[in-house]
């Protein structure tokens, strides 16, 4: 929080759609609402952040979704951010999600189906890639599964390993990630029905279950993870929507609630948000209703720090529309929506 009490939040876009950039807005902490008060970066499609916390303060990372990708760092601890560094090549296309694990930046570059390594300074500021993976193999989309399409990749929370899910090859990758050389190296691999096209994976808080969002087939598809082993198992697929709805829907983005409970998912083509429930082990996710998600193609979903708001980016209505939780039900109601042309994502710091 600031000096007045508010909360901040970062919200990436598609320059190349109308977006201002990283747009910057001051959160209310009791009612979650956002104020936007600015925007800066001069970078094309900044549409995923990160945040890092290094010693010499919180450091902000966005991903620019170009051919040939690249990331920047800008320090925000003072009320006007500001670049550390140019834009760093990630040496893949398109890169649409970043992460920071073992002291390094990893990004999930789409367009040539990759993972990039890049090592950071104390003071966070990224390096040239020290390793870059690439992927291989397709999947029988005509259009979306020509090739590998890396969508995400994050740590797992025991931050022993890493996982990227590939939307063009229906597989989710582990990695092992020496922190001294930045050499990312495949630990093993799992491979979802065909035509599933993950997109995304979220994990249980209690770290022994990860729920792998379909964005092509429109399933959530529960997996064991054994953090001892780097051993992801799936157990049980969960569909959002009766038989046929694939091509007509695109689930985009998963979340878990903090104590475990529920599971929202966003989805594109309907523009609502899915509820789920999990038991009490989260072996099992069970649809029980969806909500309007307060505008038109919502391309993630985050959660307030306070576990209290969700908040959804959508996309092509151009703004950003949060919810209050009923802790009860998991069900999220409308509370508010901010202007932000062609939203992608919504981050804390």
């Amino acid at each position: 929080m600031d000096d007045t009490g508010m909360g901040r939040a970062f919200i990436g876009s598609f320059t190349s759609a109308g977006g201002r950039g990283i747009v910057m807005a001051d959160v209310d902490p009791d009612t979650g609402a956002l104020t936007v008060t600015g925007a800066f970066g001069a970078v094309a499609d900044p549409s995923y952040l990160a945040v890092n916390h290094t010693p010499t303060g919180p450091v902000l990372y966005a991903v620019s979704e170009t051919a040939p990708g690249a990331v920047t760092a800008y320090d925000i601890a003072g009320p006007v951010p500001h670049p550390i560094c140019t834009p760093v090549g990630v040496r893949g296309d398109e890169p649409t999600h970043l992460t920071i694990a073992r002291g390094h930046l990893l990004t999930a570059n789409y367009g040539s189906g990759s993972v990039s390594v890049l090592p950071l300074a104390a003071d966070g500021t990224p390096q040239p890639p020290s390793s870059v993976l690439l992927h291989e193999g397709s999947g029988p989309h005509p259009d979306r599964q020509l090739a590998a399409h890396t969508h995400q990749v994050l740590p797992d929370p025991s931050g022993s390993w890493a996982l990227s899910v590939d939307l063009g090859t229906d597989s989710v990758q582990s990695y092992s990630l020496d922190p001294e050389t930045g050499e990312l190296t495949l630990h093993g691999e799992i491979t979802l029905p065909p035509g599933t096209g993950p997109r995304h994976l979220a994990f249980h808080p209690a770290g022994r279950h990860a729920y792998v969002l379909g964005e092509l087939h429109p399933t959530v598809t529960v997996c064991r993870w054994d953090a001892a082993t780097g051993a992801l198992e799936p157990t049980g697929e969960t569909p959002l929507f009766p038989e046929g709805a694939d091509g007509t829907v695109s689930p985009s983005a998963p979340v878990v609630s903090r104590d475990g409970r529920h599971l929202w998912v966003t989805v594109r083509g309907t523009d609502t948000i899915v509820v789920l429930a999990l038991d009490e082990r989260g072996e099992e996710a069970e649809v029980i209703t969806s909500v309007p998600c307060g505008g038109h193609w919502p391309r993630d979903l985050a959660l307030h720090p306070s576990s209290s708001h969700l908040y959804a980016a959508n996309e092509r209505s151009g703004d950003v529309t949060w919810f209050d939780i009923d802790h009860t039900t998991g069900i999220p109601h409308r509370a508010g929506s901010v202007s932000v042309p062609a939203a992608s994502h919504v981050i804390f710091a």
